[in-house]
C-alpha cells in the first residue's frame, strides 16, 4: 500500500449489513454468476474480477464505496481470498470499468452524490438500476466518463467493455421478474450456468435431429437412385424386347422373299 494509505488490516471494511432486500440479493448473484460463466472479456482472453456489494477503497482517509457489484478488467483475484471484502484500488492497480448500484430506498443517493464519487474514483461506467422506478427517472440509466463527469449515454452499450446491459422478463431462481442482465452487442443474454446448460442440450439435440434429417435425406437420396436405376434397366429392357421383335420380324420377312428396308 503506499504511505499515504493507512494499514490494511486496520481498516473497517463491512459493517455485517446484508443486501436490503431479496432481489437485490438475487440481482446480484445473476450480474455476477454470469459474468464467470459466459463472459469473454474485450479480447485477448483479458482476465477480470466481478465482486458483489464490496467495499471499493479508492482514496486514503475517505470512506470506501460500496457497489453493489463491480467489473475490473486486466486484474486477478488476489491469491488469499479470506482478506476482507474490498477492492482497494492501490492493491489491483486501478479503478473497476463498471460499477452497478441497485436502488431498493431514496436513501441510497444513487442519483445525487455517488455521481460525483464514482466520478472521483475514476470509474469509467455508472449505472444505475431502479427496478420499481423510486428515483422516477426510469429503471436503467447508464453514465460514462468524460474527462472529471459523467455523461448520460443514450444507448446501454459500453464499448469499454465490450458488454451491453438489457432489461429481461423472466425467471432467475424461481423468481419471474425484470432482471437486469449483461448482453452483447447484438442483444444476445449473457447466460448464467443453468442457461448454458439448457443452451448446451438444445445444441445437441438440434445437432441429433439435424443429424437423423440428414440420415432420412441420404436415405431418400439413394432410394431415389435406385429407382432411377430401375427405371434405366426397365428402359433397356424394353429397348432389347424391342429390338429382339424387329429382328424376328425382319427374318420373318426375308423368308418370304422380302427384304425388309
Amino acid at each position: 500500500m503506499p504511505p499515504s494509505w493507512p494499514d490494511i488490516k486496520s481498516i473497517v471494511t463491512e459493517d455485517e449489513d446484508p443486501a436490503p432486500n431479496i432481489f437485490s440479493e438475487k440481482q446480484q448473484r445473476l450480474l455476477t454468476e454470469s459474468l464467470y460463466n459466459s463472459y469473454e472479456s474485450p479480447g485477448q482472453s483479458r482476465s477480470f474480477v466481478a465482486m458483489a456489494n464490496v467495499g471499493l477503497f479508492y482514496a486514503p482517509h475517505k470512506p470506501p464505496l460500496v457497489p453493489d457489484v463491480l467489473l475490473s478488467l486486466d486484474v486477478q483475484m488476489p491469491d488469499d481470498i479470506w482478506e476482507k471484502r474490498s477492492y482497494f484500488v492501490p492493491i489491483y492497480g486501478k479503478p473497476p470499468e463498471v460499477v452497478i448500484e441497485v436502488v431498493s430506498n431514496l436513501k441510497g443517493k444513487e442519483g445525487g452524490t455517488k455521481l460525483l464519487d464514482y466520478a472521483s474514483a475514476g470509474v469509467r461506467y455508472y449505472v444505475i438500476f431502479d427496478p420499481e422506478n423510486q428515483l422516477k427517472q426510469g429503471m436503467l440509466r447508464v453514465y460514462e466518463l468524460q474527462t472529471s463527469s459523467y455523461v448520460l449515454k443514450s444507448d446501454f452499450w459500453m464499448a469499454g467493455v465490450k458488454l451491453g446491459l438489457s432489461l429481461w422478463k423472466g425467471s432467475y431462481e424461481n423468481r419471474h421478474e425484470t432482471w437486469l442482465r449483461w448482453c452483447d452487442q447484438n442483444d444476445k443474454l449473457i447466460l448464467v450456468g443453468q442457461e448454458a446448460t439448457k443452451r448446451e442440450k438444445n445444441t445437441k439435440e438440434q445437432a441429433l435431429v439435424q443429424l437423423e434429417q440428414e440420415r432420412q435425406r441420404a436415405k431418400q437420396e439413394r432410394q431415389r437412385a435406385e429407382q432411377e436405376r430401375q427405371r434405366a434397366e426397365q428402359e433397356r429392357q424394353r429397348a432389347e424386347q424391342e429390338r429382339q421383335r424387329a429382328e424376328h420380324l425382319a427374318a420373318k420377312l426375308r423368308a418370304l422373299g422380302i427384304e425388309p428396308d
